[in-house]
């Protein structure tokens, strides 16, 4: 659960986790309290984006350093979330009358605790730095 902007987001993933230690993210289901919802799809949209960014980092979002530079130049070396990759998002919007507030960023710091979640439930396994990798899953 996160809050800022005046909004609230609370997240629960599903995940699978393969025999060779690989996480599959299934479903990420979002509950979104940010007021009145002034329009919904967009709301739906932003938490959805939000969910595809910060799943780039909690899987792929590595920065490492040789020499004093980052070794990561481009999206071949830091690649973002792929289209394959991305979850069933579902977003049940809060029902509210409080004053609207924020949704775009707000979706993006409870994804990764969500899926580190999953992945403990899962294997009995808590990890504890992003990317989640394979290292520390395999069988």
């Amino acid at each position: 659960m996160h809050e800022s902007f005046n909004s609230y987001v609370a997240q629960v993933a599903e995940v699978t986790v393969r025999k060779d230690g690989s996480v599959k993210v299934d479903r990420i289901v979002c509950a979104v309290d940010c007021g009145v919802a002034i329009n919904p799809d967009n709301i739906r949209s932003q938490v959805e984006g939000a969910v595809g960014f910060a799943l780039s980092a909690a899987l792929h979002g590595e920065i490492t350093l040789k020499d004093g530079h980052v070794v990561q130049g481009n999206f071949d070396g830091y690649p973002p979330l792929r289209i394959n990759e991305m979850p069933v998002v579902e977003v049940h919007i809060v029902p509210s009358a409080a004053a609207p507030s924020g949704i775009g960023e707000p979706g993006v710091p409870p994804v990764a605790p969500a899926v580190a979640n999953a992945i403990a439930a899962a294997t009995g396994k808590r990890l504890r730095r992003m990317p989640f990798g394979k290292s520390e899953l395999a069988a």
